[in-house]
């Protein structure tokens, strides 16, 4: 009687689609984060009384725009069982190729589109050298951050670059319909990104891969083609970002984007990405960039030194990949139990 009791409640549970829609709801890792990037909200503007002023939320905004588009790029290479140590200095190489190409009188828009182009042909080295010599995608990333880096202190001296003509600053400062056009542009990608991951096949083959590459490969995936043009798409966008953090604050700085790498991921991974593969969403690592820029402003707010909020990165980090480990290990364990009663 017991066990029929037990089992017409887990039936009638199935069958309410108001409980099996919370349940889903609370799976979703984005649906907690939002939550949580809510309360965290509450409590600063209760400690500090100035976080959620518009000021403030604009200052945030306008902060991690440029993270944003960078978290596109990330999330791809993350879904594909990798991940990109170089963005933050191919970040500063494309800002400071594009700002010896203005000085050099090169209109606004091809000078922008070769810091673009910089990136791309430092995502290109990374992809070969990961699917055709096969060195490993963290050495690989890692040298390229040592290189990208190594150009722009090389290109510029180590000096920041300055005098940039004033219509190239249109895109890092000006607005369209009160909207900061450097937040509008990382929307649009942002947004262009998380649908190309869902719905678009070329980009879903990228989860394949990630999730298991031999049978991808068996599939008849290109592995080495996705591989490519994710580590190509995420050294881009870095460049763009670079390109424009440099419109927005009017020099080219070559030691821009340090630390941004592991900011970026941290993001990402607090947004459901996997270190193995085959899992997260652009929408995630968004949000995972708001959570992580919270902190860092309530930080700031409480006038925290800065020495601890590297400590604070460092921690939230460490949780992030701590969560997804045991979470995976959870996982792992519920499906070995599935199999062994069915």
């Amino acid at each position: 009687m017991q066990a029929t009791t037990v089992r017409d409640a887990t039936d009638a549970s199935a069958a309410n689609p108001v409980l099996q829609f919370l349940k889903r709801l609370l799976r979703l890792r984005e649906f907690m984060l939002i939550v949580m990037i809510v309360l965290i909200g509450l409590v600063l503007q209760l400690a500090t009384g100035r976080f959620l002023t518009t000021a403030n939320l604009n200052a945030i905004t306008l902060g991690f725009a440029t993270s944003a588009i960078i978290v596109v790029g990330m999330t791809a290479a993350l879904v594909a069982g990798g991940f990109d140590l170089s963005v933050g200095s191919v970040m500063a190489m494309g800002g400071v190729t594009t700002a010896v190409a203005l000085r050099a009188d090169v209109p606004v828009l091809l000078a922008m589109g070769a810091g673009v182009g910089a990136g791309i042909l430092a995502g290109l080295v990374n992809g070969l050298l990961i699917t055709k010599v096969g060195i490993n995608p963290f050495i690989t990333t890692l040298g390229m951050l040592s290189i990208a880096r190594g150009i722009s202190l090389a290109i510029t001296e180590g000096s920041p670059l300055a005098n940039l003509p004033s219509e190239f600053f249109v895109f890092g400062q000006g607005q369209t319909l009160n909207i900061p056009n450097l937040v509008l542009i990382a929307l649009i990608i942002v947004l262009i990104g998380d649908v190309l991951m869902r719905r678009s096949a070329p980009f879903r083959q990228i989860y394949y891969v990630g999730g298991n590459e031999d049978a991808a490969r068996l599939s008849g995936i290109n592995v080495d083609r996705v591989k490519i043009g994710v580590f190509t798409l995420s050294a881009m966008l870095a460049a763009l970002a670079g390109v424009l953090a440099v419109s927005r604050f009017t020099v080219a700085d070559p030691g821009q984007g340090v630390g941004e790498e592991l900011r970026v991921i941290a993001a990402c991974i607090i947004g459901g990405c996997s270190l193995k593969g085959g899992r997260g969403t652009v929408i995630g690592g968004l949000l995972g960039l708001i959570f992580v820029g919270f902190i860092n402003n309530g930080l700031v707010l409480l006038r925290v030194p800065v020495y601890y909020q590297q400590l604070a990165m460092g921690i939230v980090l460490l949780l992030a990949v701590g969560f997804d480990t045991i979470s995976q290990r959870w996982q792992e364990r519920s499906r070995k139990a599935t199999r062994r009663t069915s």
